[in-house]
């Protein structure tokens, strides 16, 4: 699981990181507690999308990669509506080729979900309120969250095209497992070419790309309860709450 993260790096630095076009547009405000159905930058590779293209008219031949805009949340096109997209932010790596929800956009859009950290909780014995624990890269890189996209339109078809996302998990590797039993899963470098690439469709090859996080790009450090609302954004968030130690039961 993965319900909540951390997208505050510039998106100029992130398009720079992952040899992408940058955003257009106002860019989005550095958030550090970013929930479901909120705006995300993903990066995709993609010829001509739809939504941008005239009415009827073809690709326009090789593949742009790019910096985008998606709402968490991937919201199938068969969808009444975009509350669906509440119940998707996750898509399990073990099921995501065969569930109706996914398996159309895992053989043919998939995208990379930039996160400069996320966060899970733990049970504290005698203790109502949960132990949040920010989750990052030793190195202080952002991690590369394989994700899926898809074009929703309400309105029949009439109305405009919401472009949404969801991040693929996977089991937990040995460091993460002491926090939660599932985890994203995170693309290294050399993967991202492929991944990417809207012309490979081919099933058993893309879930060959979707190997185990080493557990040495997990670290961890106990945060304030204050992750726990919504409209905390801010950087404080990050901060590491002393004298917390990790033991008793985990969820």
């Amino acid at each position: 699981m993965c319900g909540r993260f951390v997208s505050a790096s510039p998106p100029d630095e992130l398009a720079r990181y992952f040899g992408a076009e940058p955003p257009t547009g106002e860019p989005l405000a550095a958030n550090y507690n970013v929930a479901p159905t909120t705006e995300v930058y993903a990066v995709v590779e993609e010829h001509t999308p739809p939504d941008r293209r005239p009415d009827g008219a073809a690709d326009d031949g090789a593949p742009h990669r790019r910096l985008e805009r998606f709402r968490w949340g991937l919201v199938p096109p068969w969808a009444e509506d975009l509350r669906a997209g509440a119940r998707m932010i996750n898509a399990r790596m073990e099921t995501v080729a065969t569930r109706n929800a996914f398996r159309s956009a895992f053989r043919r859009r998939r995208c990379i979900v930039p996160a400069d950290g996320f966060y899970e909780w733990t049970t504290v014995p005698g203790r109502k309120q949960r132990q949040p624990w920010y989750i990052h890269r030793p190195d202080g890189e952002p991690y590369a969250f394989a994700g899926l996209w898809e074009l929703w339109r309400p309105g029949h078809d009439n109305g405009p095209w919401v472009r949404t996302c969801t991040v693929l998990t996977a089991a937990a590797n040995p460091v993460m497992a002491r926090i939660h039993d599932r985890m994203p899963v995170v693309l290294p470098p050399g993967t991202w070419e492929r991944w990417l690439d809207p012309d490979l469709h081919d099933a058993d090859e893309l879930l060959h790309l979707l190997q185990p996080t080493p557990a040495s790009l997990v670290a961890f450090h106990a945060v304030s309860t204050d992750v726990n609302r919504v409209a905390n954004r801010g950087p404080h968030l990050l901060d590491e709450v002393p004298g917390v130690a990790l033991d008793g039961p985990t969820s």
